[in-house]
């Protein structure tokens, strides 16, 4: 109970002024040492729990090489303090986007009004998931999108050491640039680092006003060791 406790000051107490300010102007932040290694390391020891709805092979859908499991209701402790304690503090920025790319919708206010509009959609499975990569495994570009319903920022957690408990195995993200090739944004987090980051797209403003950019995200292949991260998204899905 006290690490819940402390989890939650930890998140209330970090300066979302300029988080929310890069976040909006970047499409993702990465905000230091929101974990610490005690509950990185209950996570990763948690793997093979009875915790689970459903297990993912990677490399049988081509999503890459490696495995995700995705939580079941109800979520441990920690990942329901994530998304109740974060979500608030961001879902100004999510406002924000639909009224600069003239979108007629706002997210409501609290965590729990979002999953019910997620259930309400029959969007009514958890999407919150861990994954392992081993030596050589990868995840494709890809979106979280899971349903109709969905809000536009998640966020993941590094539950390992960068080149100490495995080496390469990058979070890559790619952006859409008018007229030309993408951009691809190479982030190294740390153990228990957050990276909060554009579910779809973000705008971007140009001389006529916003437009809408899209993106994605995923790892690059793992080159020695094993990697785990906690993949947070804060509405549910269909299946």
């Amino acid at each position: 109970m006290k690490l819940e406790q402390t989890l939650k000051d930890r998140i209330k107490n970090l300066d979302w002024d300029q988080i929310n300010h890069t976040l909006h102007d970047k499409g993702f932040v990465i905000v230091k040492q929101v974990l610490d290694e005690k509950s990185c390391d209950i996570l990763i020891g948690d793997y093979e729990a009875d915790a689970y709805r459903k297990t993912v092979n990677m490399e049988r859908y081509r999503f890459g090489y490696g495995e995700y499991k995705y939580y079941k209701y109800p979520l441990p402790a920690v990942i329901t303090d994530l998304r109740e304690s974060v979500y608030p503090h961001i879902v100004p920025v999510a406002n924000a986007w639909m009224r600069e790319l003239g979108i007629d919708k706002q997210f409501p206010e609290t965590h729990e009004e979002m999953k019910q509009l997620s259930h309400e959609a029959g969007q009514i499975k958890p999407t919150a998931l861990i994954l392992q990569y081993a030596t050589g495994g990868f995840n494709t570009l890809h979106q979280d999108l899971y349903g109709e319903v969905y809000f536009p920022i998640q966020m993941v957690f590094t539950l390992d050491q960068h080149n100490s408990d495995y080496t390469g195995g990058e979070f890559v993200l790619t952006e859409q640039i008018p007229r030309a090739q993408s951009k691809a944004n190479v982030l190294t987090p740390d153990m228990g680092d957050m990276v909060l980051f554009t579910t779809n797209f973000r705008p971007v403003k140009g001389s006529k006003g916003y437009y809408r950019v899209n993106m994605k995200h995923g790892v690059s292949p793992v080159h020695s060791g094993k990697r785990h991260s906690l993949g947070i998204i804060f509405h549910d899905a269909l299946s």
